[in-house]
């Protein structure tokens, strides 16, 4: 579990690691923050998976197709997947907490700076990567844009299970507001690299309870395997230590 993982990957126990809670009380507001922009071209969905771990969509990002740009960010970056993670009830699930508040789920948009050579160059850089993340709040009027994603999860049941995904634009998940915090920190799955810039909405999107229960009928493992439910696959908050949270509101 991810007690364990800094046995395997030291940096597991770094100082810049996530995720983290956020709290209004430790934020500062930081007036020279940027809107953020994101311009996605839908013909650059590939693919939908189960690895496991998670499901998650995968784009083309062999040139600047789908892109993120403004807010915290230096330049533009490339938009390679997108996962989510999720609880094994509605009460829980969500990778960030926000004053004490922990959502059903949290979806994660992953991008990298094309000023590297390639995805894996670039997470070897401290400004290699940048996350957008949305929380999923368990609500009575579900976002119908969560739907494309959610009818492909019988295609994809089982680990290794993956179905075509043409022609899909994901800023259809974004809610109304803009509002966002940043800080520095890391992936929250192993090897927790120390190399992304979060920017982490304020505003959930509305999912219906029957919608989690979609990602909780994946299975975590193959399909000659028993089945076991890909649940929980969320890591517990990390410690902020010096790091400054900024908010754009």
């Amino acid at each position: 579990g991810p007690d364990q993982w800094h046995k395997n990957y030291p940096i597991a126990k770094g100082r810049r690691q996530s995720p983290i809670e956020i709290n209004n009380k430790e934020v500062h507001y930081d007036r020279s923050l940027l809107p953020w922009f994101a311009s996605y071209d839908p013909g650059a969905a590939k693919t939908i998976l189960n690895n496991g771990k998670t499901c998650r969509v995968v784009f083309d990002d062999s040139f600047d197709r789908s892109v993120l740009r403004g807010g915290p960010l230096p330049g533009v970056f490339r938009l390679r997947q997108l996962h989510f993670h999720w609880g094994s009830s509605d009460d829980h699930g969500s990778e960030h907490v926000v004053n004490g508040v922990r959502y059903a789920g949290e979806l994660h948009l992953l991008h990298w700076n094309p000023k590297y050579s390639n995805y894996l160059d670039a997470v070897r850089r401290t400004d290699g990567i940048a996350v957008l993340a949305i929380f999923l709040q368990v609500g009575k009027t579900p976002k119908p844009e969560m739907k494309r994603i959610l009818e492909e999860i019988n295609a994809i049941k089982t680990k290794g299970k993956e179905a075509p995904f043409p022609n899909f634009d994901p800023s259809i998940l974004f809610p109304k507001s803009h509002d966002y915090w940043t800080y520095h920190g890391s992936f929250t799955t192993p090897p927790c690299e120390e190399c992304i810039t979060w920017i982490v909405l304020r505003e959930p999107i509305i999912v219906s309870s029957d919608q989690m229960a979609k990602l909780r009928s994946l299975s975590k493992n193959a399909e000659n395997e028993p089945d076991l439910p890909l649940v929980d696959n969320w890591r517990p908050t990390q410690p902020r230590y010096f790091r400054m949270v900024s908010a754009s509101f």
